[in-house]
């Protein structure tokens, strides 16, 4: 079943230093953008990490092993800042869909954009998670997905580009194979999301009274603004910390206007 889209839908997928969003890096992003109208566009970028003083950032060997992408392969390529414009375009007007987006390739993105000094506005766009539709329905991989979903199995897993079709693929065949998963992204955003989440990792949620409340540390279920009244020196703490920059971007928010 196709997706039924009122606006464009951006599906992508990460290849990164390794799993940490706040120190972590994209080596590589292919993304397929599809329109109401049934076209779609492509693209694949290898991606030279590099940290706030623009030197070159290693990739460990052990995440070399899964994705196969090696230091050699991006040394001449661009830099994020170099590519950050034309993403925005292709941002912007669309929803967003990936397999274990929500927890990872999303906040690593909204991460690095940060890294650059350019504040991605998603308040417009759903996301759908993929993973989280499968792991709702029957708990398993990408690659496990994609033999249960599509009758096939999956070749070049850990390919960026082929993980990112695979993951367009799944979701077409959720929508035949569920007849009550509904056909319209806005519910399939809410299906698939953590809408009490309030940073993208996660680490601020809202409770049952709608209440912005750490999820983390000895303050955990404690109200963010009454902790930081209470203790300005837990704010110091998390501002040096090592918390992604979307994290302090959000508890700066509470502190100055909540």
């Amino acid at each position: 079943m196709k997706l039924n889209l009122n606006k464009p839908i951006v599906f992508f997928d990460l290849e990164t230093t390794g799993t940490d969003v706040a120190r972590d890096h994209i080596v590589e992003l292919c993304y397929i953008k599809l329109y109401p109208c049934g076209n779609e566009k492509s693209q694949s970028m290898r991606i030279k990490p590099v940290d706030a003083l623009g030197r070159t950032i290693h990739i460990p060997e052990q995440a070399s092993a899964i994705h196969g992408i090696y230091d050699d392969d991006v040394k001449d390529c661009p830099t994020f800042k170099d590519i950050a414009s034309e993403l925005i375009e292709v941002l912007s007007d669309s929803d967003l869909a990936g397999y274990n987006s929500n927890y990872f390739d999303i906040p690593l993105l909204v991460e690095e954009f940060l890294r650059v000094g350019i504040n991605l506005d998603l308040s417009n766009s759903k996301f759908v998670d993929v993973c989280v539709i499968f792991k709702k329905m029957e708990q398993r991989t990408l690659s496990a997905a994609y033999k249960f979903y599509c009758k096939k199995d999956l070749e070049n897993a850990h390919s960026a580009l082929a993980d990112t079709r695979a993951t367009v693929d799944v979701l077409e065949a959720q929508l035949d194979f569920y007849k009550d998963l509904p056909n319209d992204i806005e519910k399939l955003s809410e299906f698939s999301s953590n809408t009490n989440y309030v940073d993208f990792a996660g680490r601020i949620i809202k409770n049952d009274k709608g209440q912005k409340v750490f999820n983390f540390g000895k303050y955990k279920g404690q109200v963010v603004k009454e902790v930081l009244d209470r203790e300005p020196g837990y704010y110091n703490w998390i501002m040096q910390g090592d918390f992604s920059l979307n994290t302090k971007q959000e508890i700066k928010k509470i502190k100055l206007t909540d």
